[in-house]
């Protein structure tokens, strides 16, 4: 069972499988693994002990980050995800990153984006389209169309709980959808990046 795995000089968690969405560039439509690594699937929801174990068993040398992001949304474990990095935070250097879709909030109700302050350095949202419609279309969320403005409502508590806040959209929408992307990302006063879509894992980070 892989929970971590080495990918563009970086260490990643694979802490889940489960996904409220089905986003139509999802990498699992192309496999089980990226960068060569061993299958992402889980033969089960690892326990905060499995996932230390497996963090003090990995080779880390050279690695400095560690960045939430498997084959699954890391924030459907929102609570293991917290008590985890702040194991990281009192035994390493190591800055933590968290890859989201930022629907935690219809994930999990109860959980406080509180609990990321001081624990998480960077957070990475995928914002995917400019608009309800097209978001829809393009990320397929299990909760529907109030997904957008839920994770636009996540995107700005999270600016003022992290420090680096950023959106990203995959070039699987038109030009000007990313141009419309753009403009939303400005009027928030965070970044946005542009991810390519390929097959060969290249748009994973």
């Amino acid at each position: 069972m892989t929970i971590f795995y080495e990918f563009g000089g970086k260490l990643y968690a694979n802490i889940t499988n489960k996904c409220p969405c089905a986003c139509v560039f999802c990498i699992r439509k192309n496999g089980d693994s990226v960068g060569g690594n061993d299958s992402l699937w889980l033969s089960h929801e690892p326990t905060i002990e499995e996932i230390i174990s497996a963090f003090e068993s990995f080779d880390k040398t050279g690695l400095s980050d560690l960045v939430f992001c498997g084959y699954g949304e890391p924030m459907s474990r929102a609570d293991v995800l917290i008590e985890f990095a702040k194991y990281v935070k009192e035994h390493t250097d190591m800055t933590i990153r968290i890859n989201t879709n930022g629907l935690v909030a219809l994930i999990d109700p109860a959980f406080d984006i509180e609990k990321m302050r001081g624990v998480i350095d960077s957070v990475s949202i995928s914002l995917n389209a400019p608009d309800k419609n097209s978001y829809l279309e393009v990320t397929k969320p299990c909760f529907g169309i109030d997904s957008f403005d839920i994770m636009l409502q996540f995107a700005t508590k999270a600016k003022d709980i992290v420090s680096d806040v950023a959106f990203t959209v995959v070039d699987v929408i038109t030009d000007e959808q990313i141009e419309a992307c753009q403009a939303l990302s400005d009027n928030m006063e965070i970044p946005l990046r542009v991810r390519h879509n390929v097959t060969n894992n290249e748009s994973y980070t």
